[in-house]
């Protein structure tokens, strides 16, 4: 390898180079080389790769993919962006997730061979890029020294980002629509893009369920079939156990290499994030491997917001991780491709954003400020967290207290013609049908399937609210959270959702106060037993359920309150349960469900909390 350069280097670009794989089909490849007069010609560098279904030359999150290569290519690096299988300049058929195992982990053995490579590849990339590294890694490619994955590469697809809580995410039925319209069907007949871009989505989504043939994907039908595929496959069998969605099962397999990851505490990747780093930091006894979590929404490392809410000046990465995200990363790939000692050794294991803080006001932009700050940590959860019940009483109270013996059970009507709308959380890809991010939860005329504008959701009579008392001190909640509760249903298989809130005390620019969502989750109650093989409930008979809502990391204030939310519904983030026990993804009858929640001493329904006394936080830096 040359030495490192007293001047950066030229770029030379070799623009769609077709890399064969092991079943012939070639796949579109940008090569961003080093150059220079005093460099020889036969000079090998380390590579950095990211394979992309969007499209290797366009423009990712403002910024070009040719720039992004320039900066690591001045500093000694081959930079190569590659179009997966069937997208864009790639031939054959683009199967979602399935295909980019194999076919990185080809790409890795054509690098190694070329003569510009020093036989070390690291991998970056966002999102799909992200899913990409994790695929090829989980083949334990040869060659492979370092991955850095922003938000993605799918622990367990069927537990969260496809399928969560035997719920269907319905962002992937958004993507589907979008990318359709980016297909090499679409692009190849103008008929059928004009017919995409004509069909209105949102009249769409409130008009559900979907059929095979009449949906608004169908005029792609590869696209719209694999979308029926996912949706209807309701139970953990061996297609959701694939090297590309399950990382879990081939954690022996990844190399022992320096990893990243990363992701947000509005991102669909917490769990997959936070699973990936507990399993495969366990595998692994050399290399480093590193979490960081943001407050920001999918991808938005350089923001300081989310929805309608301020994290403030230290919530972007750039100028407080890092000077900026290409320093970063950069700083990363020279410790471990390059085997520079720049201080990397010397970080954190574990580096959190802290939300909460703020002073609860609205800012010049309109957006509440939360506040926060960085924390870093050595191992997750902390390692002084109280898991800590709190308990769901009648009155409507939460508290550590467990409920009297004899507390009257609460009930509510599910309506799956009127399921509670989304507001919010932790979601990607939904437009133009949904936004992630942290809102008020009061109805509000940018969300679908709002009933009552103005109207807080606490106000609907399909949800349950539990809320402490205003806080005495304040409470540091970060880490993985539990609820536990005790149904019953009059339908053979219904859905229980439960949200947790941060309630700001009201202010003059919010006199009723503002009650942010910090993480929700879902359970079908088929699957309370077993993701393997789903069962049917006895109308009136209690069940014990468990819902595993996202981690999260906040600092509730001195006068805020905690508060829980129990539902049915959470559309459109998830699918909706029609109270039947049809299979799932079907077009059926749907059924009102009586649905109960028991809140007495034999049966204390619960949330538990990861509580860390603020004491024993270290900030960051």
């Amino acid at each position: 390898m040359p030495d490192i350069p007293n001047r950066p280097y030229d770029v030379t670009i070799e623009a769609d180079v077709m890399v064969a794989l092991r079943d012939g089909v070639r796949l579109a490849t940008d090569i961003h080389r080093p150059a220079r007069d005093d460099v020889a010609v036969s000079a090998r560098f380390p590579v950095i790769l990211e394979r992309t279904p969007y499209g290797k030359s366009l423009t990712s999150r403002a910024e070009s993919r040719a720039q992004v290569a320039a900066h690591f290519v001045r500093h000694g690096y081959v930079v190569i962006f590659q179009d997966c299988r069937g997208r864009h300049g790639s031939e054959g058929a683009f199967v979602k997730y399935l295909s980019d195992a194999e076919d990185g982990a080809d790409t890795i053995a054509w690098i190694l061979e070329q003569p510009w490579c020093d036989g070390r590849i690291g991998t970056m990339g966002l999102s799909y890029a992200a899913h990409t590294q994790m695929a090829l890694a989980s083949l334990g490619p040869k060659g492979l020294a370092t991955m850095v994955l922003d938000c993605g590469g799918f622990s367990n697809a069927y537990a969260s980002a496809i399928r969560q809580g035997g719920a269907f995410e319905m962002r992937q039925v958004t993507w589907a629509y979008n990318q359709a319209k980016e297909s090499p069907p679409a692009k190849a007949d103008p008929t059928i893009r004009a017919a995409l871009e004509a069909e209105d989505i949102k009249a769409w989504f409130r008009s559900f369920p979907w059929k095979p043939g009449h949906s608004p994907v169908r005029h792609v039908p590869e696209y719209e079939a694999y979308l029926f595929d996912l949706w209807s496959r309701g139970t953990f069998d061996a297609y959701w156990k694939q090297a590309g969605i399950y990382a879990q099962g081939h954690y022996d397999c990844v190399p022992d290499i320096a990893q990243i990851h990363m992701s947000s505490w509005y991102d669909p990747y917490v769990r997959t994030a936070t699973e990936n780093f507990l399993g495969l930091r366990s595998k692994k006894r050399r290399a480093p491997v590193c979490l960081i979590m943001g407050p920001w929404l999918h991808g938005d490392r350089s923001s300081s917001y989310s929805g309608d809410v301020d994290f403030g000046s230290k919530a972007p990465l750039d100028g407080n991780l890092g000077p900026s995200w290409h320093e970063f990363r950069r700083r990363w790939f020279d410790r471990w491709l390059k085997d520079l000692r720049n201080g990397v050794d010397d970080d954190p294991a574990v580096r959190l954003f802290l939300m909460g803080g703020g002073s609860g006001r609205r800012n010049t932009a309109g957006r509440l400020d939360h506040g926060g700050h960085w924390i870093s940590a050595a191992d997750w959860p902390l390692p002084k967290t109280r898991f800590t019940p709190y308990y769901l009483h009648g009155d409507g109270r939460l508290a550590t207290k467990k409920p009297g013996k004899s507390a009257s059970p609460l009930s509510y009507d599910y309506d799956p013609a009127k399921p509670c709308p989304t507001i919010g959380g932790a979601n990607s890809s939904g437009q133009p049908i949904f936004d992630g991010g942290a809102f008020d939860q009061r109805e509000d005329p940018r969300f679908i399937g709002i009933q009552n504008p103005g109207l807080p959701l606490a106000a609907r009579s399909d949800v349950l609210v539990f809320e402490t008392e205003p806080l005495a001190e304040d409470v540091a909640v970060i880490g993985p959270i539990t609820v536990k509760l005790w149904i019953s249903s009059s339908c053979v298989d219904t859905d229980f959702t439960a949200k947790l809130i941060d309630v700001h005390p009201p202010t003059t620019d919010d006199p009723r106060g503002f009650a942010m969502n910090l993480t929700d989750g879902i359970l079908r109650c088929r699957y309370r037993k077993s993701w393997t093989r789903p069962s049917m409930m006895t109308p009136g008979r209690v069940y014990e359920i468990a819902i595993e809502p996202f981690a999260t990391g906040n600092l509730f204030k001195t006068g805020h309150r905690i508060r829980l939310d129990i539902s049915s519904s959470n559309f459109p983030r998830f699918d909706v349960n029609p109270n039947t026990g049809a299979p799932e993804g079907s077009a059926g009858p749907r059924r009102i469900a009586t649905n109960t929640v028991h809140v007495d001493r034999d049966r204390p329904s619960h949330i538990v909390l990861p509580i860390v006394p603020v004491a024993s936080l270290t900030p960051l830096g």
